[in-house]
């Protein structure tokens, strides 16, 4: 099931332009192409390993969709830039998280792409675009993270080599 889940703080909401070959959900994680479109995670080139297709895609990071967009129409959908949000967990069960613990895009089961909407606790900002904001009361399996758009406004701070920290 796709969703959006806003919890708190200023979303600095951008149009971003989709393509009619995507489909894009409320919800996505969303990354922008060399031609200036938004895509969802789910359709970002994997490389040879979690950690390289992880940085890579927290350079393109470009927010989460706050709007759709179905297969077949080209539109300019809302996308959050910034702010807290409630992300599917998929770190391993002994990884210690804490206030501060950087996340990033995960790979689905069969390790073929990344998945549009869960994060997973990285060991590094190059790794991510958000950090965990709030451990009390948090459903079992779920995170809430805040995000920041690496293409936007710079990233989490030593995420982008082109942004001083």
């Amino acid at each position: 099931m796709y969703r959006l889940n806003w919890k708190w703080g200023e979303t600095s909401p951008i149009c971003a332009r989709v393509s009619a070959e995507t489909d894009v959900h409320a919800g996505d994680l969303l990354w922008l192409d060399s031609d200036g479109m938004a895509k969802p995670a789910s359709e970002f080139p994997k490389s040879t390993d979690l950690a390289g297709t992880q940085t890579a895609f927290s350079l393109k990071f470009l927010g989460i969709a706050m709007q759709s967009s179905p297969l077949g129409k080209e539109s300019a959908i809302r996308t959050a830039t910034t702010g807290t949000f409630e992300f599917d967990d998929e770190t391993q069960d002994g990884v210690q998280e804490i206030l501060g613990t950087y996340v990033g895009a995960n790979l689905n089961a069969a390790q073929t792409h990344l998945q549009r909407s869960s994060v997973v606790a990285v060991s590094s900002a190059k790794c991510a675009f958000g950090r965990i904001v709030h451990l009390e009361n948090v459903p079992v399996g779920k995170v809430f993270a805040a995000i920041v758009s690496t293409v936007i406004r710079g990233g989490v701070p030593g995420s982008d080599p082109h942004h001083a920290v």
